[in-house]
């Protein structure tokens, strides 16, 4: 089975072919440049590039696949969390694919495409799943197939946001994560005293607020701007890390999915390697948005037997992961 994913949730438009769950073709187009003057994305400007490259983005993953549109088996498309603008571009497009191909759509989770990335037939219910990035900083139980169940999440910055702000504080532009984590491997990791927050809390929150508030005080006392990106990557990978670890404890779980853009970060790769759980994570390349994980998400609602969506199907800008049914796909 063939299919086409598409996610336009945010500034980038992804689009992946997937055969049987092997990736055979995938192209992203970031908006990086185009929003990088205005720190952060603009939701009308992100919304006409998706229009603007999408049909050519799809063109050339099926020319790289050695493939026509015919050959296609489904179309899915990311229906939310994300920016409502840049969703119905993709969703719109994915939609008018199918009908016009007479072919089965999907409408996919976009935190449930990002965990489908990193999924390998090794993993099997129950396990826990983080995912983490620029908008979001949950993490769930997960006891069986298509089934989440919400431990705890950031009571106000998700793990990807505070990290660009931190690195907006010392001027490293937009996307500022990857940059802040570059320089974090110049720096003494012990040498800023960040407190780590919700020590004591009996539950599987997190909050990043305020080491945000810190690292600005931190910043002006003088500190290396090295040492303190060091520094406060390793208390945000600490508290991620912490709390899977307790969840892990206290729910009797032995695997734990990372997932989202904050899945690149090499410090959280290496600190959970030593966790003693066995950790899933997606390849670099499709850890961030894009299109793959959305056919991937698709062809395992395939598996399991869950039905295609209708084509009135709306976008849907929030959209919690715990009210997706894993009888009848997305609410």
């Amino acid at each position: 089975m063939i299919i086409l994913g598409i996610d336009t949730s945010c500034d980038d438009t992804g689009v992946g072919l997937v055969q049987d769950g092997r990736v055979l073709a995938h192209r992203v187009a970031s908006q990086t440049g185009l929003h990088q003057s205005y720190g952060g994305v603009v939701p009308e400007l992100a919304s006409r590039e998706h229009t603007r490259v999408i049909d050519r983005l799809t063109e050339a993953v099926l020319a790289e696949a050695g493939l026509s549109a015919k050959d296609l088996d489904a179309v899915a498309a990311t229906q939310g969390p994300g920016l409502v603008g840049p969703l119905l571009v993709g969703l719109s497009y994915a939609k008018g694919l199918a009908l016009a191909l007479d072919r089965p759509f999907f409408g996919v989770h976009h935190l449930e495409a990002h965990l489908a990335a990193a999924r390998t037939e090794d993993l099997r219910p129950p396990y826990l799943a983080l995912l983490a990035s620029g908008g979001h900083t949950h993490l769930f139980d997960v006891p069986e197939e298509g089934r989440y169940l919400l431990l705890g999440a950031t009571r106000d910055d998700a793990a990807g946001e505070a990290f660009d702000k931190a690195a907006r504080m010392l001027g490293l532009g937009y996307p500022g994560g990857p940059a802040l984590a570059r320089l974090a491997e110049k720096g003494d990791p012990k040498k800023v005293p960040f407190t780590l927050p919700l020590k004591g809390q009996r539950g599987y929150d997190f909050s990043f607020s305020g080491l945000k508030t810190a690292f600005k005080r931190f910043l002006d006392q003088g500190y290396a701007p090295e040492d303190l990106a060091a520094s406060f990557q390793e208390t945000v990978v600490e508290s991620l890390v912490r709390t899977i670890e307790r969840a892990a404890r206290d729910l009797g779980r032995d695997q734990v999915v990372v997932a989202g853009g904050v899945a690149a970060n090499r410090r959280l790769r290496e600190r959970l390697s030593g966790s003693g759980l066995e950790v899933f994570v997606p390849p670099l390349a499709l850890a961030t948005d894009n299109g793959v994980m959305v056919a991937l998400a698709a062809w395992q609602r395939i598996r399991r037997g869950v039905p295609p969506s209708p084509f009135d199907l709306e976008a849907r800008p929030y959209l919690p992961l715990d009210r997706v049914s894993h009888a009848e796909g997305v609410e």
